[in-house]
């Protein structure tokens, strides 16, 4: 009885490490790389390595940001390179307030309506569809706001995106992804080290991780150094029987299919 107790239970780890892995084409987890607000030292430091790598990411443009209007032909050179370019608004609003004080009061959400933000966030979509010619597109909150006051902008723009991206330290599995809030690691002076232990996390769990880049050797306070990036990337790349490796576009089309199959 032991014995066959031992061979159900067997059975049973075998099926649903199966259906987990199924999950994220046959690998143990996904990992979606982000960098946010279109800054130079990601065409400069990031896109070089990536390049090198055979790895795709994700670009959230902030579409009046300076590197954009000064490099606006290289940026579009990296949708036809199979990067994602992602939405993060026309001018980068967000709530601003005690720890905000950088917070421009034009670029306030506390004097926004939801009209305005929405229809900047349309407007750079149609930019963005200049810049790549599609219309099918993912958006990552500004600060991880997603309120107008009492009211979420996103309600009314679930039509015009696949998904979104939040700010939250948290990875999920398949079945537990909010596609409008999709949860991500910020890195902050974070070490290859660290990271590695958050995809190491990811692979034990079967989870969704998401990380979010912003200055990679400067650029924007929330920092990477070039070694540090570069010692993770070449660990992800060097893993990929175990880990799928995609922009968030890609991803989010695929769990929006695989929740709506069950």
């Amino acid at each position: 009885m032991k014995v066959l107790c031992l061979f159900i239970a067997l059975g049973f780890y075998v099926y649903t490490s199966g259906q987990a892995t199924q999950a994220w084409n046959g690998k143990k987890c996904t990992v979606v790389l982000t960098y946010d607000d279109a800054i130079d030292q990601q065409l400069d430091n990031a896109v070089p390595l990536l390049d090198s790598l055979g790895l795709k990411a994700t670009f959230y443009i902030t579409a009046f940001s300076p590197s954009v209007q000064k490099r606006l032909d290289e940026w579009k050179k990296l949708a036809s390179k199979g990067y994602e370019l992602g939405n993060h608004t026309l001018y980068h609003p967000c709530t601003g307030g005690i720890g905000r004080e950088w917070v421009s009061k034009d670029y306030d959400l506390h004097n926004y309506t939801v009209k305005r933000m929405v229809d900047e966030t349309r407007m750079t979509n149609v930019f963005l569809q200049a810049l790549d010619g599609k219309t099918t597109r993912t958006f990552a909150y500004t600060c991880g706001d997603m309120k107008i006051g009492d009211s979420s902008f996103m309600d009314g723009m679930k039509k015009d995106f696949v998904a979104a991206r939040a700010v939250n330290n948290q990875m999920h599995t398949i079945k537990d992804v909010d596609l409008y809030a999709i949860d991500c690691y910020v890195v902050d002076s974070n070490t290859a080290l660290q990271m590695k232990g958050w995809v190491q996390k990811a692979m034990e769990t079967n989870s969704l991780l998401v990380i979010l880049f912003h200055g990679v050797g400067g650029g924007n306070s929330l920092n990477i150094t070039v070694p540090e990036h570069r010692a993770f990337l070449n660990y992800l790349q060097q893993n990929q029987k175990d880990i799928w490796i995609a922009p968030m576009l890609e991803v989010a089309q695929h769990v929006k299919d695989w929740q709506g199959r069950k």
